[in-house]
C-alpha cells in the first residue's frame, strides 16, 4: 500500500484543504455516544489547522433517502469535533453550492469547519463526476483521513481524489502502514485468529487469508460449522449445516497453502444463553445434543496461546465467543490478553479491526496493548479479504 502523498509532501498555509473524515458516528439524545472516530481524526485536523490552512470537513452521516433530511444533519457533531481538536469549529448548511462557497469564503487560516452531510446528496453515492467537480471547486489540496469509507466507490472518496493534489491524513496514513506490516509485507510466521457467527459472511476473507498466513485459529459460531464439517457433532449450537462444504473447501485450500486451522479443542457449553447461565466444560467430541458451545475452553485458549507465541504477526477479527455476556466472554479475553502480552514483549506486531472486535478486545481491556486496532468496520473486511479499496486506490492513482 505504498506510493501515496502524506501531509508531508505539502505546505498548507493559505491552502484551502478538503478532509475526508468519517463522522458516523454513534448518537444518543442527540450528542455523540461514542468519540472513537472524532479522536482519531483530531491530529489530522489539528496539524491542518496549525499549518495556516482553512480546514474543510467533508463526511456522510446515516443513510438519508436522496435529499436533506434533519435527522441525518452532522450540526449535532459540531461539539464533538469542536472538543476534540480544542477550537470552536463552524458547520456549513450545505456541502456544495453558493452556501459552502460562502462559508469557506468566511474562514479565516487555521479555521476549521465541518459541511454539511454529503449523501444529502444522491450524487455523492453514485459517484457522480458533476458532483466531484462542485466539491473540488472548494479547495485546493484533497486529504482523505476516512480509511472506514474506502471501501465505497463514492465522489468524495475516490472521483475528488482524482481532481486534486491529494493525500493521506494521519489516521490513512497509520492505518495503511499497519496493514501494509500485517499481511502485504509481514513478518512470518503469520498469525489470525478469526471469530464471529457465520462463515457465509466471511467466506472471502478466510479463503484469501488461509493462502497468506502460516496459521487460522478460528472461534465463535464459524468455528462450529467447521467442527460439523469435519464430522464432529455441535449440538444446539450455532452451525450453518448448509455451509458445511465451502467449510471443507477452505480446509482443503488451507492444506494446499500449508495453512495449519486451529479449531476448538474444547467448549464452554450451557442450556440456555443468558448471563450466569449454568455452564460446563466438555471436550469438543462430548457437547451435549441439548447445549450450546457458547465460548471456546481453557485447553483452547492453552492450545492457541501456544501457537501464537511462535508467531511473529498476529492479525485478529472477530470474538472466540459470546462474548458480550459473562462467562462466555473468557476465551475471547484471555487469548486477546496473550497477544497483547506478545504486543508489549516485542515479540508480535497485531493489528486488529473489523465487526465487533473493537468491542471485544475493549471489554478485555486490551484494545491499547495491540500494535494497531482499526476503527474501520467495512473497509478492514475488504482489506482482509483481498480487495483493492477504491478510496486507497485514488490515492495512488
Amino acid at each position: 500500500m505504498s506510493g501515496f502523498k502524506t501531509l508531508d509532501d505539502y505546505q498548507f498555509d493559505g491552502k484551502t484543504v478538503l478532509v475526508r473524515a468519517d463522522l458516523n458516528v454513534p448518537m444518543k439524545d442527540g450528542a455523540v455516544s461514542d468519540t472513537t472516530r472524532i479522536d482519531r481524526l483530531a491530529p489530522t485536523l489539528t496539524e491542518l489547522s496549525q499549518a495556516g490552512a482553512k480546514v474543510v470537513v467533508l463526511s456522510h452521516f446515516g443513510r438519508p433517502k436522496g435529499g436533506p433530511d434533519p435527522k441525518y444533519s452532522l450540526r449535532p457533531v459540531v461539539d464533538a469535533v469542536s472538543k476534540a481538536v480544542g477550537q470552536k469549529v463552524a458547520f456549513a448548511p450545505d456541502c456544495v453550492g453558493p452556501q459552502a462557497k460562502e462559508a469557506i469564503a468566511n474562514l479565516h487560516g487555521g479555521s476549521i469547519i465541518v459541511m454539511e452531510n454529503l449523501r444529502f446528496h444522491p450524487e455523492e453515492e453514485k459517484n457522480d463526476p458533476g458532483f466531484a467537480k462542485q466539491l473540488a471547486e472548494l479547495g485546493d489540496i484533497y486529504v482523505n483521513d476516512a480509511f472506514s469509507a474506502a471501501h465505497r466507490a463514492h465522489a468524495s472518496t475516490e472521483a475528488l481524489a482524482r481532481l486534486l493534489p491529494n493525500a493521506a491524513g494521519r489516521l490513512m496514513e497509520a492505518e495503511l502502514k499497519a496493514l501494509t506490516l500485517a499481511l502485504e509485507n509481514p513478518e512470518r510466521p503469520v498469525a489470525a485468529v478469526v471469530g464471529g457467527a457465520k462463515i457465509s459472511t466471511k467466506l472471502d476473507l478466510l479463503g484469501n487469508l488461509v493462502r497468506r498466513v502460516n496459521l487460522l485459529a478460528l472461534g465463535g459460531g464459524m468455528a462450529n460449522t467447521f467442527l460439523y464439517a469435519r464430522g464432529t457433532a455441535v449440538g444446539a449450537s450455532l452451525c450453518e449445516k448448509d455451509m458445511a462444504e465451502q467449510a471443507r473447501e477452505i480446509m482443503a485450500i488451507a492444506d494446499q497453502a500449508g495453512c495449519e486451522i486451529l479449531l476448538p479443542r474444547d467448549a464452554i457449553v450451557a442450556k440456555e444463553f443468558k448471563a450466569g447461565a449454568e455452564s460446563q466444560v466438555v471436550a469438543i467430541d462430548q457437547v451435549p445434543a441439548d447445549a450450546m458451545i457458547l465460548d471456546v475452553g481453557p485447553a483452547t485458549v492453552e492450545y492457541v496461546t501456544l501457537k501464537l507465541q511462535g508467531c511473529r504477526t498476529v492479525v485478529w477479527n472477530g470474538p472466540l465467543g459470546a462474548f458480550e455476556t459473562r462467562p462466555f466472554d473468557a476465551g475471547t479475553n484471555a487469548v486477546a490478553g496473550s497477544v497483547a502480552a506478545l504486543t508489549k514483549a516485542g515479540r508480535v506486531l497485531s493489528v486488529a479491526g473489523g465487526g465487533d472486535t473493537v468491542a471485544a478486545l475493549a471489554a478485555a481491556g486490551v484494545e491499547d496493548s495491540f500494535t494497531y486496532v482499526s476503527a474501520a468496520g467495512g473497509a478492514f473486511l475488504e482489506w482482509l479479504e483481498g480487495k483493492d479499496l477504491p478510496g486507497v486506490a485514488a490515492l495512488k492513482g
